[in-house]
């Protein structure tokens, strides 16, 4: 990889033959992209290498922050390609797919602009404190945690974990109480202009905004830059990426053991037997390969699991 995926917004819409009409991929990280428990993305790597050759933009669409992002970005080759942070409360467009007039930061010395649509992670706490004391709620709040706490919960690094409490625009907690008080915080954040929604290992509280949301917006900004509209894939494992599966034309549910139902009513989906990086490897394969028409290129591809397509 060398860091040039999806270079400027004009290769996405100009290149090879196989990428016409253009493809933007839609990708959660955590136990799709990335291994679950350790991370890792090897397994996917044949398959960015060549997405990166087709010039076909893989956006990470992710719980994780910004500042976890702009590191991770640069190891997956992914430096040129926009992403979605705290799923869908921040937006972070790199220069090509920026509006000439609008977007510009001369401040930014990677030229990156953030857009963050949802509400102030501090007006966030403020609310989720207040309705925890006045209802009675057992749950912790990332941002009242210890760099330790944090770090037994997610398994990261102690630079990793500062960058996983760097929060802008949402705030994770950990559920300590009933299904039914569960409910009544749900309500009470509908009230309040807020949402709460299921990650992998934490439940996310945010301003009304969501993954699918992101992803349409960012289609919206690839149509009015280039005159049209693109096809799009993508994929994820928990649901929190459900809203994301529903926005996009193909989407592929990676296997997970998390046990939460994943329900999509839609034609276009495909659901992996492999998890994490192999099911995500599994499913471009599947979308790319036997519905796109792309040619095998290596090994594994001949070897993927089959499955069938569809919401079964």
């Amino acid at each position: 990889m060398n860091g040039k995926q999806g270079d400027a917004m004009g290769d996405a819409t100009n290149g090879p033959a196989l990428n016409k009409p253009p493809l933007l991929i839609f990708t959660d990280l955590d136990g799709s992209l990335l291994d679950h428990d350790t991370y890792d993305w090897q397994p996917a790597s044949g398959w960015l290498s060549r997405l990166e050759r087709e010039a076909v933009p893989v956006i990470p669409t992710t719980s994780k922050t910004r500042a976890e992002l702009l590191a991770l970005r640069e190891e997956l080759g992914l430096i040129q390609t926009p992403f979605i942070a705290e799923n869908g409360a921040v937006i972070g467009l790199p220069p090509s797919w920026q509006h000439a007039r609008l977007d510009r930061d001369p401040a930014s010395p990677d030229g990156l602009v953030v857009k963050t649509p949802s509400l102030d992670v501090d007006f966030i706490r403020r609310r989720l404190d207040v309705i925890r004391e006045r209802h009675d709620l057992r749950f912790r709040r990332m941002g009242e945690m210890s760099l330790e706490e944090v770090r037994e919960l997610t398994g990261l690094g102690a630079a990793a974990t500062e960058q996983a409490m760097t929060r802008e625009g949402s705030e994770p907690l950990v559920w300590e109480d009933d299904e039914v008080k569960l409910g009544k915080l749900h309500e009470t954040l509908r009230i309040d202009g807020l949402h709460l929604t299921r990650g992998g290992r934490f439940w996310h509280v945010m301003g009304a905004v969501d993954k699918g949301q992101a992803a349409e917006w960012l289609v919206a900004r690839f149509q009015a830059l280039r005159g049209y509209r693109p096809r799009t894939l993508g994929l994820g494992d928990g649901p929190n990426d459900l809203a994301l599966l529903a926005a996009t034309d193909m989407s592929v549910v990676i296997a997970a053991g998390h046990g939460q139902p994943m329900p999509l009513e839609k034609p276009c989906v495909y659901r992996t037997r492999a998890h994490g990086p192999q099911g995500w490897s599994e499913g471009v394969s599947h979308w790319l390969q036997k519905e796109l028409g792309w040619e095998t290129e290596f090994p594994d591809e001949r070897q993927a699991p089959e499955n069938d397509a569809g919401d079964n």
